[in-house]
């Protein structure tokens, strides 16, 4: 059976994603078979594993940062919220019941906790140490007598705890001593080391903060972690919107007549926005989020992305004034992109008959494709890949498909590509692209992460409109694998794995490696 080591933190967003990421590629570096684990995630970022299984993006990362498949059971609970306070719940990677946030916190919790029972028990069998994820802080108390996701999955795995707090925002003081005074003394025992995270500026200006916490609370804190800019690494959720990585950019003037702009139209319930990291890391792209219809006039490019409402989302559109900015892009010539929901939007009309995302029955899309939707019961969660079509004629592709709706062509549509699911042989067409070429609509998340499609499609946006060239920013696969190592070199530096190693009863010698 495996080792347990369970990371939680003060506050939502203080780096517990990124700690375990952190851990799950030193351990596998050491030369360990190491697994992540989250027992209940709630976000509208998530992946597709290869058995066709549905779990939360950052459960997927920390997978690929310990070199391992991704598998359901490394998030058996994955929530996501949709219009009208309802809730989507994912179990195992499969639709489950989409319920109302009381009914959640009141009705689910026992076949849920046996879910994730059985999922700890499946990784534990197969790897040697698992590295667990809490969610929010432990001692939210209006919700601690029902949640799954912190204290009592770290009971039931019988797991070492390491409490994160976030420098950065202030209070960490309070905040640490404030989450040790709320736990149970069962459950406080189980805290064996502090973490302190996002610290700007020099580790020894904090040595008499360590020295404080140490000493009031009498748990020994592990290391100081620094600010870590552009990691590139998967955002858990939408609080990652906030990071440097999308925040400045958004944020930044537009002066450099060179660089290609590439306007992303932010949805309300805008899911899998870890699809546009690729182009945040090219070099002469500046990408934003569009908040306002206006913002879309600067843009050569235009990205519709993908939503948990494409209904509500569509409807958002157009009582706020984004309709006539788009078909204006359109007719200019500027490049458009449609994933998933986004595609969706770009057709004549979807169709939401047994009202699964909202109370509309029907609504008129943008008119981009001669495609018909229809909001269904089943969900399609697959890998896919395949060839593009058209002018990207050739161009390998792959991807994941998470989506309620079947797109039906019209006598007008261009198919984008021919695609198999991971493992199969059988090709089926997908997605649309125009008979000119400008618009592209496809189910793909991850297209963007295509290197040579991503490239061509750069060039063809600086060919269009007269923009230097450039060269590509190279393989988003070696770059994800290099942000993994210099995460951990960082984390190796700061974090006393000595003592996270002791702690979970692992003999080590540092000095001559771990093994």
């Amino acid at each position: 059976m495996s080792k347990n080591l369970m990371v939680v933190g003060t506050a939502s967003n203080v780096g517990k994603s990124i700690l375990v990421t952190a851990l799950c590629r030193i351990f596998a570096q050491d030369g360990f078979r190491v697994a992540p684990f989250k027992a209940q995630n709630m976000s509208l970022n998530s992946a597709a594993t290869p058995s066709g299984r549905e779990i939360g993006r950052a459960q997927a990362a920390q997978a690929e940062a310990a070199g391992v498949l991704a598998n359901e059971h490394m998030n058996p609970v994955l929530l996501k919220p949709m219009h009208g306070m309802r809730t989507q719940i994912i179990l195992q990677g499969r639709l489950y019941e989409t319920v109302t946030a009381r009914d959640y916190f009141h009705n689910q919790k026992q076949a849920l906790w046996e879910a994730v029972v059985d999922s700890f028990r499946f990784l534990s069998e197969r790897y040697e140490i698992i590295v667990m994820e809490g969610a929010g802080s432990p001692v939210e108390m209006n919700l601690k007598p029902y949640e799954i996701a912190n204290m009592r999955a770290a009971e039931m795995a019988d797991a070492a705890v390491i409490l994160v707090a976030d420098i950065e925002r202030g209070g960490v003081f309070a905040s640490v001593v404030g989450t040790l005074h709320l736990l149970e003394p069962y459950e406080r025992a189980r805290v064996r080391g502090i973490v302190i995270n996002k610290f700007r500026g020099d580790p020894a200006l904090f040595d008499d903060g360590v020295r404080w916490l140490e000493k009031f609370t009498g748990i020994p804190i592990l290391g100081v972690l620094p600010y870590i800019e552009n990691l590139g690494i998967d955002e858990e959720d939408s609080m990652g919107l906030e990071s440097t990585r999308y925040k400045n950019l958004k944020m930044e003037k537009h002066r450099q007549q060179e660089l290609v702009q590439i306007a992303i139209v932010q949805l309300p319930h805008m899911a899998n926005f870890t699809d546009f990291d690729p182009l945040f890391l090219e070099e002469g792209v500046h990408v934003y989020f569009c908040e306002k219809p206006q913002e879309i006039k600067q843009a050569h490019a235009v990205i519709l992305p993908g939503t948990k409402n494409t209904m509500v989302d569509l409807l958002w559109l157009k009582e706020n004034g984004w309709v006539t900015p788009l078909l204006d892009a359109r007719r200019e010539g500027k490049l458009m992109v449609g994933i998933c929901g986004g595609y969706q939007m770009l057709g004549q009309k979807i169709l939401d008959p047994d009202h699964r995302e909202s109370e509309i029955s029907e609504m008129d899309g943008l008119g981009f494709f001669d495609t018909i939707t229809k909001i269904c019961a089943e969900k399609r969660t697959v890998l896919v890949e395949g060839t593009l079509l058209g002018k990207y004629e050739g161009l390998d592709v792959a991807g994941y498909e998470i989506h309620m709706g079947i797109t039906e062509y019209g006598l007008e549509s261009q198919p984008f590509a021919h695609v198999k699911e991971w493992n199969e042989k059988k090709l089926r067409t997908e997605g649309n692209l125009s008979r000119d070429g400008l618009v592209i609509g496809t189910y793909l998340h991850g297209i963007l992460h295509n290197d040579r499609f991503r490239n061509a499609l750069l060039s063809e946006i600086r060919e269009r409109h007269r923009l230097p060239p450039q060269a590509s920013t190279g393989s988003m696969a070696q770059i994800r694998a290099d942000s993994y190592d210099r995460l951990a070199e960082i984390v190796r530096r700061h974090l006393d794995l000595r003592k996270i190693y002791h702690m979970l009863g692992i003999r080590t010698d540092l000095r001559d490696g771990i093994r």
